[in-house]
């Protein structure tokens, strides 16, 4: 099948609504515009948000807070049981090497790491923070947990 091959299926395709062209086709008279005034007029909408001169709800609410959206701190996440996974040749473990084996994204340098899964080698592993259970169990497996 090609593309120029391609055709809808029957009921998909509507003819275009032709108003105004008398009351016989269904959308004569006031053509779909209901009565008189302000949306019955060619060009005559509102503005999302009016409330017909009501105070509306975006004034009447205060506009004060904070946001910490623009002060946040990444942390990229990663389980011992990842670091199990890394090759045999691998001994020190820090940010860079994470995005080359793409547990990490590239750029990422704040790290911390997590104890789910199992470390059956000794890993030298540096990174911003680590959770109690995963320094525990990379001393336990005969390696160092370095923060910084």
């Amino acid at each position: 099948m090609k593309l120029h091959e391609l055709k809808n299926v029957p009921g998909a395709v509507h003819r275009k609504k032709r108003v105004g062209c008398g009351e016989g086709g269904g959308h004569g008279k006031t053509s779909g515009r209901g009565g008189k005034g302000q949306t019955a007029r060619s060009g005559g909408s509102i503005r999302p948000g009016f409330e017909g001169g009501q105070m509306p709800l975006y004034r009447k609410l205060p506009h004060r807070g904070f946001n910490n959206y623009n002060h946040r701190v990444e942390i990229a996440v990663v389980n011992v049981g990842a670091l199990a996974g890394l090759d045999a040749s691998v001994t020190e473990v820090n940010a860079e090497i994470l995005a080359a084996h793409g547990l990490i994204r590239s750029g990422e340098k704040t790290v911390k790491v997590l104890g789910d899964g199992e470390l059956n080698r000794a890993l030298k592993v540096s990174a911003a923070k680590f959770s109690e259970s995963a320094k525990a169990k990379i001393e336990k497996a005969g390696g160092q947990a370095i923060v910084g």
